[in-house]
């Protein structure tokens, strides 16, 4: 499949683009050289090849749940800007 330079100019004009003549054919070779890419692809035999969302097979690393002591109440409140008896105090939202 090739691209011709109507093509360029009709899609430039679609995407309201004012091209100059040295950018359509810029724009009509490189979109050429895509398509050759695009069509080298489509030769190629992917029978066996399953679909999938990603290239590389994703995994979640995750460590194991463990209790521990948590953080006291002190230590956690002591960056707020307001307190009261012993929590967060926020304005008021309703």
């Amino acid at each position: 499949m090739t691209i011709s330079k109507q093509d360029v100019e009709h899609i430039a004009l679609s995407a309201r683009l004012k091209l100059t003549e040295e950018e359509i054919k810029l724009y009509t070779k490189q979109l050429d050289s895509i398509l050759e890419c695009v069509d080298l692809l489509e030769q190629i035999d992917t029978t066996d090849v399953r679909p999938t969302a990603h290239g590389v097979e994703l995994f979640n690393v995750l460590r194991e749940d463990e209790v521990e002591p948590s953080l006291p109440q002190e230590k956690a409140l002591i960056n707020a800007p307001e307190t009261e008896h012993g929590f967060f105090k926020v304005p008021r939202i309703i």
